[in-house]
């Protein structure tokens, strides 16, 4: 028999054409309520066995995306998860700011390398969704090419073949640069650090999202920064309207944003709302430190949002990023461009760190011009979204009713608001006990507010042991209430 799927990979004939089938669902193609093809007619026009089709319309069975109806047969299923309601723009509480403990962080990164755990925590990709051989390849044959100089220091601004390629993908983010504005670093959290040193001193204040990723809490207190949570909506992001009325009170030195694919929230801050907001720091000359970590990995099937950097005039925001999230989380590499503060950031970095790993730049580089990096992510982004959709189904239809939660146009984490009474940490603590690592609200905060929400990862693409996961935490909830 003639297939027309791929054959070789190694995800299951079955999981292909389920995969293909639910894209058409997630897509709008196929609407709930929609009849679906009859498995006889499946098998025809993917050209599989029935076998092959029975066991993928239970696959989507098991996704929630499909129902079998008696005498009828199957159908696109309503997703309960589109009715629930979203969180309300947050309101982080004012007063003292309490010392935030490593520990609860430590415990979610260790978790991380434990492969008995469930994981529902860390916000990483699954590595079965990237590139691995063919980057594999690529450093082995960087390596041949550089010779000695693949083992050589490569100082700041660092390699010339990246930079260049960042510089033509930036184009399609709204930017024009050239690469000897571009400095590659050890991953964005170098990338930040640095930003926030060449344009802060100890006890300035830095505003902030609120919530945000809680890297950027511990990077902001290690420096002796003092942070301004802003209030932040889970769809549209920073609420500039309260940002304008801060500033005129509080003597803001930077102010630090993820307009893409906010974490946790996944929120994705509008065109006008990106321009609005640096027109208002600009008035101020208070640069915008921009962490653009998430903006390939968007759901949409249009273009690519453009960063904030796109709306600067003046020099004053330093846009950073990496290939933590779409590519090799280990390679480490990132990159800034400071604008502006250029010299400052550059000085800093040979300070300090000094050079970015030269090979793993030498094979990012040779991939993302010849590698097909535009096709990963198209396969990437369908598969996050897909997982993303499976897990926020999976918890509608086992959560209490009561709780919310976003609807993220990008990225790999949801954000749950769980009903009142519910305490985020000792729930997190329960799930650690069931082998299962989630990410306690508090984490989120410099006050640590947010103490019945969660933030759950959809790095993992769907199996039994997941749907046993959210299964086991609805239940831990549903006993907590």
């Amino acid at each position: 028999m003639v297939k027309t799927l791929e054959q070789t990979a190694r995800e299951p004939l079955y999981s292909q054409v389920a995969n293909k089938i639910g894209q058409l669902i997630e897509g709008g193609v196929l609407r709930a309520g929609d009849r679906i093809p009859s498995v006889r007619r499946a098998s025809r026009q993917h050209k599989v066995s029935i076998t092959t089709a029975v066991q993928a319309y239970l696959a989507l069975e098991n996704r929630g995306l499909i129902e079998a109806r008696p005498k009828s047969g199957f159908f696109v299923r309503v997703q309960r998860h589109y009715d629930l309601g979203e969180p309300k723009t947050s309101r982080p509480s004012s007063g003292a700011v309490p010392t935030e403990s490593p520990t609860l962080i430590a415990k979610l990164l260790d978790a991380t390398m434990r492969p008995d755990i469930i994981q529902l925590g860390a916000g990483l990709p699954n590595a079965r969704l990237l590139p691995v051989q063919k980057l594999n390849r690529m450093l082995a044959a960087a390596a041949r090419r550089a010779g000695t100089a693949s083992i050589e220091y490569d100082m700041p601004p660092g390699c010339l073949a990246l930079r260049r390629a960042l510089a033509r993908r930036a184009l399609d983010w709204g930017v024009k640069i050239l690469p000897e504005e571009i400095i590659t670093t050890c991953g964005c959290t170098e990338a930040i650090v640095l930003c926030l040193r060449s344009v802060t001193r100890s006890g300035d204040t830095v505003a902030i999202e609120s919530p945000t990723y809680f890297g950027l809490i511990q990077i902001i207190e290690q420096l002796g920064l003092r942070p301004l949570e802003i209030p932040t909506h889970p769809r549209t992001g920073m609420d500039l309207d309260s940002l304008e009325r801060a500033l005129p009170v509080r003597r803001v030195t930077a102010c630090l944003v993820v307009p893409n694919f906010n974490n946790p929230l996944g929120s994705l801050m509008p065109v006008a709302n990106k321009a609005r907001l640096v027109a208002l720091l600009a008035k101020k000359e208070i640069p915008l430190i921009e962490d653009d970590l998430y903006g390939d990995v968007y759901f949409d099937n249009g273009d690519r949002p453009h960063v904030a950097k796109a709306y600067d005039k003046r020099g004053l925001v330093m846009l950073c990023g990496s290939f933590s999230k779409s590519l090799a989380p280990g390679y480490r590499v990132g990159w800034m461009m400071p604008g502006r503060y250029f010299e400052a950031a550059r000085n800093l970095k040979c300070a300090t760190i000094g050079a970015t790993p030269t090979l793993p730049q030498l094979a990012l580089a040779d991939y993302v011009v010849n590698g097909g990096y535009d096709h990963h992510l198209r396969g990437l982004r369908r598969a996050l979204k897909r997982q993303v959709n499976d897990i926020s189904r999976a918890v509608a239809e086992s959560f209490p009713e009561r709780i919310k939660m976003t609807r993220p146009a990008g990225g790999l984490v949801l954000w749950v608001e769980l009903p009142p009474h519910v305490d985020a940490l000792r729930l997190h603590s329960k799930a650690l006990t069931e082998k299962i690592s989630i990410a306690p609200g508090p984490m989120f905060s410099p006050r640590q507010d947010y103490r019945n929400f969660i933030r759950l990862s959809c790095g993992e693409p769907w199996s039994p042991q997941l749907e046993r996961a959210i299964g086991v935490l609805a239940y831990l909830v549903k006993q907590m209430c």
